[in-house]
């Protein structure tokens, strides 16, 4: 017993933790250090999670469904941990931060993971619910880091929209206990995500029907869908870059997530409405609005915050379908989403800080004037516009195959969605990529290895995805019906 809920304790209790330890270190490469090592272990507790799962309880519970998140959420932790090492050390030589910005930066950073490894792992929904609240609050206050008037407004933006989103999400987690209540009486089972499954086909159906719509509409603003996305943008590019890649990495999955759960409690009462033409609608809007917004941008982090609100969309719109093979496809785009997003945030960072602006117009010719980064950063646009053969194809793919056997009128959209959205990322890319080099020409000092890591995982993911992550995400896809 002892063995099997390790994994669970170390993941919740790694995060805080460290938090503490790294808000007294004072020295930049210890606290860097410690903070990698307790991302790793971090990751190494989710792997175990595979082999020996605790017994669940009223607010614990390992699944198959989660254990795809915990994992993914872990890994991209480590990760940008890892770049964020040497991102964070170039900002404290150029004097943007001090080392009492660096020590808040570092215990913020492993409270947002503590607070997204709870969320993930919480059977209990109103404790979800004080977990994605947590992880919103670290972010809005790392968002802010920089104490410039660009950066304060977009925190304070973020601060304001995610608690409308958060105060809506409350009020339908309220709602939930308030239809189980009748069927599971007053105390932690009406709470319970492992109860209310079982007995949800006894619940009021009116009342599950109206807690989804607030539901949906508190987390959704969390995934970044249209029209409740305006937080987004602003809250990339003015925040450190680690952020920004754990942002449209993990945080918009950690809402989704809570939307999946509650998603399949509506399927377990015959008589609640059906999510899925709400969410085919949501993230049709939102691909298609990011996509043709995705022209506009000038700042190369608002281009790809644009890009992720079109992903996120793609990926409710699959989920929204529903059906095994929709529900595999969504999965995987979810998965190749945060890898490939991740790995861009990484490229991108490491542009901006060589370039010495986020301006498209100033970045020209990377590929003459920084080849390692200028090539990474057409092998990451080339994966999230869905070539092949990398994974997003694959995924995309699925998604569009599903959508031509059941309503060819959607699949045409969703295509044209995702033309535009390739179109513009190609266009911005080649500028930015090729021709004379433009604007200051500095030697990148970051480190390429969070980069390739991630692309080389979404190539293998293209090619081959071997049989026991397949089978596991069928798995998943049947679950979520």
């Amino acid at each position: 017993m002892t063995g099997m809920a390790n994994g669970l304790g170390l993941i919740l209790a790694l995060p805080p933790v460290a938090a503490a330890l790294l808000a007294v270190l004072p020295g930049y490469r210890l606290s860097a250090g410690v903070n990698v090592l307790a991302s790793l272990l971090s990751f190494f507790a989710a792997i175990s999670l595979f082999f020996w799962r605790p017994l669940t309880d009223s607010y614990f519970a390992i699944d198959d469904l989660n254990i795809v998140f915990i994992v993914l959420n872990t890994l991209v932790g480590f990760t940008t941990s890892v770049f964020s090492a040497s991102y964070i050390g170039h900002e404290l030589e150029s004097g943007k931060l001090n080392l009492a910005n660096l020590r808040f930066y570092h215990a913020m950073f492993q409270i947002m993971m503590f607070g997204m490894n709870l969320a993930l792992v919480a059977n209990n929904i109103g404790l979800m619910w004080v977990a994605i609240e947590l992880a919103t609050l670290a972010t809005v206050v790392m968002v802010g880091l920089y104490r410039t008037h660009e950066a304060l407004e977009a925190a304070w933006k973020y601060f304001i929209l995610a608690s409308v989103g958060i105060a809506f999400a409350l009020f339908g987690t309220i709602l939930v206990y308030m239809a189980a209540q009748p069927v599971l009486g007053e105390g932690l089972q009406g709470m319970t995500w492992t109860v209310l499954i079982t007995r949800a086909s006894a619940f009021d159906p009116a009342l599950l029907n109206v807690a989804f719509i607030f539901l949906f509409l508190g987390y959704g603003t969390k995934v970044g869908l249209a029209p409740l996305h305006a937080w987004l943008p602003d809250a990339h590019a003015e925040g450190p870059t680690p952020i920004s890649a754990v942002l449209s990495g993990l945080l918009l999955n950690v809402a989704l997530y809570a939307i999946l759960r509650f998603k399949m409690l509506m399927a377990a009462n015959a008589d609640a409405i059906n999510p899925g033409p709400l969410m085919v609608t949501a993230g049709l809007v939102s691909l298609l609005f990011a996509a043709f917004m995705l022209y506009r941008r000038r700042d190369i982090k608002r281009l790809f915050a644009y890009s992720s609100i079109e992903h996120m969309g793609i990926i409710v719109f699959a989920f929204g379908m529903g059906g095994p093979l929709a529900n595999f496809a969504g999965l995987l785009q979810m998965t190749m989403h945060s890898l490939t997003k991740s790995g861009i945030f990484f490229t991108v960072g490491q542009i901006a800080q060589v370039k010495g602006t986020q301006k498209i117009s100033e970045i020209r010719g990377l590929t003459v004037s920084n080849p390692v980064l200028g090539w990474s950063l057409v092998a990451g646009v080339i994966a999230i516009a869905g070539m092949p053969p990398l994974g997003i194809f694959m995924s995309e793919f699925l998604i569009i195959s599903s959508t031509f056997a059941r309503a060819p009128l959607l699949a045409l959209a969703l295509v044209l969605g995702l033309l535009v959205a390739s179109g513009a990322l190609v266009w911005r890319m080649q500028g930015m990529a090729f021709g004379a080099p433009g604007g200051r020409i500095a030697p990148t000092r970051g480190s390429y290895i969070p980069i390739f890591l991630h692309l080389a995982c979404v190539l293998v993911a293209g090619v081959f995805l071997p049989a026991a992550i397949v089978a596991w995400f069928q798995h998943v896809a049947r679950m979520l019906g």
